[in-house]
């Protein structure tokens, strides 16, 4: 008797789990590797291109699932990060727990309010009042006192976070910081999975396909929305607690339209509608802006090149690369074999839409 085969759902789920696994073993075991030295900078800047990636997966949640592009979500960003900065003491290190409870608090509140707030719009004016909320968060900080005006302010010492009294980690330790984004790393995949794969997570996905009909059929889609908005805004400040101890210096540049802006490329870049996606973006938006900026000051010039190029050729980000590589291997193999090509291009289609 031949055993029942598992589901292609499944397989997907399991495969995906695999990749994330072996990705995480990877990320993890990278320290061990640069233990010289002169490999610092380079654990540095893994670290910063894992906070970016928490901050794009924050942003994927909204455009990718729930259908809502905003183009200010760099202010929850900037929020945690200068409460992290404010509350930090300056006498010594500060309580790492409290800080990051103090930041995310700040993220969460600033989303609640703009929530409430543009989530009566819709379209191109939800973008716009967005943006210009992000602008106000802006001038806030580079027009004021609050937090030393447009020169931003520092942290001078770096938290500490205690275990029953022990200090396993230290974040002076560039590894061990690392180790620390990481965490947090897999802990934002592990909730933006357990959510999207919730009911909540269904609502949000029928709400982006259509907000009429799950409304006709009993849901509330403002708040299903405004649970969003929040959620996302918390994780974005998670990013923007990390970011701010990492630098140990913010200042109003993090709340611009451009670091928004920087998210949205990494998601559109990496994949819409791809927890993988946002990660991957994230990883080539920043690796190639820093090899970019290494071969000319115009390194911009060259992003913009590649981002076009890679819309261009894989209109669903580089997460679809592995089914587009399978779809035209199917093709060669499909005339190879005497085949049709359109037969093989339908069937590659099909198990594009499947994966």
């Amino acid at each position: 008797m031949n055993p029942t085969p598992m589901p292609s759902h499944s397989r997907h789920a399991m495969l995906l789990l695999a990749g994330w696994l072996v990705t995480f073993a990877v990320l993890a075991g990278l320290p061990l590797l640069l233990t010289a030295d002169s490999h610092k900078f380079y654990i540095e800047l893994l670290s910063k291109v894992m906070i970016m990636a928490i901050f794009a997966l924050s942003l994927q949640l909204l455009i990718g699932y729930t259908g809502l592009v905003s183009l200010g979500h760099a202010a929850y960003f900037a929020a945690a990060a200068y409460a992290t900065a404010m509350l930090a003491p300056e006498s010594g290190p500060g309580n790492g727990w409290l800080l990051l409870l103090g930041a995310l608090a700040a993220a969460a509140a600033l989303a609640l309010v703009v929530g409430m707030l543009v989530l009566r719009t819709r379209g191109v004016y939800f973008i716009m009042v967005t943006l210009a909320f992000a602008q106000m968060v802006y001038f806030v900080f580079h027009d004021t006192r609050l937090a030393g005006g447009s020169d931003g302010t520092y942290i001078y010492f770096r938290p500490e976070f205690a275990v029953a009294g022990d200090h396993p980690l230290t974040v002076n330790d560039p590894t061990h910081f690392y180790w620390m984004v990481l965490l947090g790393l897999v802990l934002t995949v592990a909730l933006l999975t357990l959510v999207l794969r919730s009911r909540f997570g269904h609502a949000l996905v029928g709400i982006r396909h259509n907000e009429q009909r799950m409304r006709a059929a009993g849901y509330a889609t403002y708040r299903y929305q405004l649970g969003a908005f929040v959620v996302g805004g918390v994780l974005a400040g998670l990013a923007g607690f990390l970011y701010a101890i990492q630098f140990g210096f913010v200042n109003p540049e993090i709340a611009s339209w451009h670091q928004s802006g920087n998210a949205m490329l990494m998601v559109i870049l990496g994949g819409i509608g791809s927890l993988a996606g946002a990660v991957l973006g994230a990883f080539s938006f920043v690796l190639l802006a820093e090899w970019f900026s290494t071969l000319t000051r115009h390194w911009q010039l060259l992003m913009g090149g590649f981002i076009i190029v890679a819309v261009a050729l894989l209109p669903r980000g580089l997460v679809s690369l592995p089914a587009v590589l399978r779809r035209s291997r199917g093709r060669r193999q499909g005339i190879h074999n005497g085949g049709p090509a359109g037969e093989s291009d339908a069937k590659g289609g099909r198990n594009t839409e499947a994966a």
